[in-house]
């Protein structure tokens, strides 16, 4: 007799299994410790301010997109962003700079000195490295100190709330690597790479749209939620996984669940919880991946606080310029219905790996950094007429050096006991279109090893 195939946890990268799982006919069911699903994908609202605890928006980089969302029915509610979301700026002396987006731009711009320009133009004779690199070291290689300080640092804190001195180019941005390793540079790679980009209907990170929904990202995971129904189950955790011969064994607090197939979608301290039964060694390497704390400042003011036009997505702060916030995004800019008609919406990031403990600061003394900030920043005046703080002691999976280990791990716990599957955002990526697309493909597998065992 088949069991149900079980989804641990309720995240975006859990439900996309699952979605897919019960297209294809699967018996599955949803096992999520909180009250809620979505996992940090979650939307407030409160007195016509949307604000977002998780992810702000997502980049439209797979059609597996469409796909859900017609299947959904809530393809009418995305809402692209404006188009000044295209326009991004980074922080150097104090200043706020414009990312060139051409030729004539970038050679105008005051982002990078005309040393770091020339610099640039050497990129194409730069050999390959036989070694593992970070970011950091990639970058400098390649293309000098001053991209590494105003371009990448930035970016990888916008990202990852990382450092690029301990990611890994090969883990933490595979598609960067891969255009050395492939192509044997990053400019003939940019080029050659779009072509097959397009034949696999992918669309790079640097051009797609960027999407949210009318009532906030939380709209995709209760739209697969809903679809679901009952086989979704919230307050439910499960505290160990055993194997019976043939089939898995799940302790939740209601009774034993049997299982044909398990999918382990959590973050990885409560994967590795439940893997110490099973293999001691997959667990501890996955327990050992290292997660920044992160605080979420999102503030509110009338627009004639700000001291600037709001056009474009936002700014990033490099380390180099020593504040204390990550970046900001321009939330009302990027989307209407963000904030009450005549006010602004700031989102600001502190923490992470540059400053990890800005982050544990009270709430009063986070909004007091971050206004502080702006006021310096952006010419903002005086006090926010609202405020939300949102924290994340465990934020974000950082792809660090020797993270092939973690990699190896899992696909031996993968070998090692057929029919359990890891499908979460430390594995294949961390944007919200990698795990939908990490979804999907550990859906295939199951499906297949159904197949295979029937």
């Amino acid at each position: 007799m088949n069991r149900p195939v079980v989804v641990i946890g309720g995240g975006i990268s859990g439900l996309t299994a699952a979605f897919w799982l019960a297209r294809s006919g699967a018996d599955v069911t949803v096992l999520e410790a909180a009250p809620f699903v979505g996992g940090t994908m979650r939307t407030a609202e409160t007195d016509g301010w949307l604000v977002e605890t998780g992810p702000n928006s997502a980049l439209e980089t797979t059609p597996l997109f469409g796909q859900m969302f017609d299947a959904l029915g809530i393809t009418a509610e995305r809402k692209y962003a404006d188009a000044s979301s295209n326009k991004r700026y980074v922080l150097r002396g104090g200043k706020l700079h414009p990312i060139p987006m051409s030729p004539r731009a970038f050679l105008s711009t005051k982002l990078w000195t005309p040393g770091a320009k020339l610099r640039l133009l050497k990129e194409p004779l730069v050999g390959r490295s036989g070694n593992e690199e970070s970011i950091a070291e990639f970058v400098r290689r390649r293309l000098g100190d001053e991209f590494l300080n105003y371009a990448i640092n930035p970016f990888v804190a916008g990202v990852y709330a990382g450092n690029p001195e301990q990611l890994s180019v090969r883990h933490a941005f595979p598609k960067l690597y891969a255009l050395e390793e492939k192509y044997g540079g990053l400019i003939k790679g940019m080029i050659r790479g779009a072509r097959e980009r397009k034949k696999r209907a992918e669309t790079a990170k640097d051009r797609a749209k960027m999407f949210s929904f009318v009532r906030g990202m939380q709209t995709f995971p209760d739209a697969i939620t809903r679809s679901l129904g009952s086989r979704v189950r919230t307050s439910s955790p499960v505290s160990r996984i055993s194997v019976d011969p043939g089939e898995f064994v799940l302790a939740t607090p209601a009774g034993e669940i049997r299982a044909s197939s398990v999918v382990l979608a959590t973050p990885a301290l409560a994967a590795a919880g439940l893997l110490d039964s099973l293999d001691r060694d997959a667990a501890r390497i996955i327990r050992g991946i290292e997660y920044p704390p992160v605080a979420e400042v999102f503030l509110g003011f009338r627009r004639d606080q700000i001291g600037r036009e709001l056009d474009g997505f936002g700014f990033l702060v490099p380390a180099v310029e020593k504040r204390q916030v990550l970046g900001t995004i321009w939330s009302s800019a990027l989307f209407d219905g963000r904030a009450p008609v005549g006010h602004v919406a700031l989102t600001s990031f502190v923490g992470g790996s540059r400053q990890p403990a800005l982050a544990s600061k009270s709430e009063s003394e986070l909004v007091e950094l971050v206004l502080a900030e702006l006021r310096s920043l952006m010419g903002v005046t005086g006090r926010p007429v609202f405020t939300r703080v949102a924290r994340w002691e465990r934020a974000i999976p950082q792809y660090t050096m020797g993270y092939q280990s973690v990699v190896d791990a899992i696909d031996r716990l993968e070998r090692n006991r057929p029919g359990l599957f890891v499908c979460s955002n430390y594995r294949g990526g961390i944007a919200v279109g990698d795990c939908v697309m990490s979804g999907e493909r550990i859906a295939k597998r199951v499906t297949e090893f159904l197949g295979a065992r029937a």
